[in-house]
């Protein structure tokens, strides 16, 4: 009877997680006992043309190379109307958990992090849209006005935050707390980070230099101008935003989660209405499932057969791909079983399959977002959300 008990306990506790984390955004690292290094400074580099919105840098995390850092850069806004919410560290049940970004309406919460650049620690106030026309707000972005023309300039803006911490809640890190008008932000029509942004993620996880262990809180790649991009129009960081220390060994929690997905903390939840599918926990590649795609519907059955013939291709591809890493971690457990694996082996086998099936699946659904995006218009508001006058920062 008590083992009966306590078996539906658990089945409570894990129909409530299921519901508040089902439309948990999609992290880049696990849970971590050891903060983010604090933001380093640098200089914004120059807007590559209208319709580009700025998405501040931030301290990703990796279970194989910890920190590293993810330049700032330039990205269209994948809808007219959208801004961006940029992704925050807070402090959860004894773990800093990484909160994904995520396009709206309205700026929400992201921890009051100070990121600069119109991101003061609440609210955006380097710029807004005017009909369909994104507006600039010169004071805080960098922007040629001689090939930009839809600029304004409002010095009125009071930063009251200038720290450099990089996470919210815990030792050390931003007391702020979402505000009643954030929290009705929180339940709006959200869109996942696009595939450029997933792009930059990438590029920067590759690059040893972008590690905090190897450039102490000084990443020689602060920002791009535009997404993927690490060789032109690159800027440096002028300093670290504070004294770099190393995190301890094992900084990594198990809690069971991959890298790639973790649980928005309490400070915020996702919408339920969110209609972007995130993809689920995986551990190997035959668990991965084909990416879901739109039938097409221009209204034009030459360009639907032409665009149908695409995602096709790009299914058979990825099927390919896929295939390809089952057999070779079948291969993996085949050798493990041949040579006897102490746990601790195993463990090491099972987490690199994780992060391999982690890292195909986020390419390949940034390869299907890219394709959908290439295929559909871009999207007009017929009547364009407004942002309401900026808040003052914390």
């Amino acid at each position: 009877m008590r083992t009966k008990i306590i078996q539906l306990l658990l089945l409570s506790f894990v129909s409530l997680t299921v519901s508040r984390g089902a439309f948990a955004q999609i992290g880049i690292g696990i849970s971590v006992s050891f903060g983010p290094p604090p933001l380093p400074v640098y200089e914004q580099p120059v807007c590559p043309a209208a319709g580009y919105l700025w998405t501040p840098g931030y301290w990703a995390y990796d279970s194989d190379d910890g920190y590293f850092w993810v330049p700032g850069t330039w990205v269209e806004a994948p809808q007219v109307g959208f801004l961006w919410t940029p992704g925050y560290w807070g402090w959860n049940g004894g773990a800093y958990v990484w909160n994904e970004g995520y396009w709206g309406p309205q700026v929400g919460f992201y921890g009051g992090i100070n990121y600069g650049f119109g991101y003061f620690g609440s609210g955006f106030h380097g710029g807004e849209w005017r009909g369909d026309s994104f507006y600039y707000n010169t004071a805080v972005l960098h922007v040629n006005t001689v090939n930009i023309t839809n600029v304004y300039v409002d010095k009125t803006v009071i930063v009251n935050n200038d720290s450099h911490v990089a996470f919210n809640g815990g030792q050390g890190g931003i007391p702020a707390r979402p505000s009643s008008q954030e929290e009705d932000y929180a339940r709006q029509t959200h869109t996942r980070a696009v595939a450029s942004q997933m792009q930059q993620v990438q590029e920067a996880r590759n690059n040893p230099q972008l590690r905090a262990s190897a450039n102490q809180g000084k990443p020689p790649i602060a920002a791009t101008a535009k997404p993927g991009d690490f060789k032109t129009e690159v800027v440096a960081s002028r300093k670290a935003g504070g004294k770099y220390t190393a995190p301890p060994p094992n900084a990594a929690l198990d809690n069971g989660t991959r890298p790639g997905d973790e649980a928005r903390s309490s400070t915020e939840s996702h919408p339920e209405n969110d209609t972007e599918a995130h993809p689920s926990t995986f551990t190997h590649a035959s668990e991965l499932q084909p990416q879901k795609s739109t039938p097409p519907n221009t209204g034009n059955p030459a360009t639907d057969e032409k665009y149908q013939q695409q995602q096709d291709q790009l299914a058979a591809k990825q099927a390919k791909e896929r295939q390809k890493l089952q057999k070779q971690q079948e291969k993996d457990h085949q050798q493990a079983a041949k040579k006897n694996y102490n746990d601790a082996q195993k463990q090491q086998m099972e987490q690199q399959h994780t992060k391999q099936t982690q890292q195909l699946e986020q390419k390949q659904t940034a390869q299907q977002q890219d394709l959908e995006q290439r295929q559909a218009p871009r999207q007009t508001a017929s009547t364009p959300d407004r942002r309401p006058p900026a808040e003052k920062p914390h």
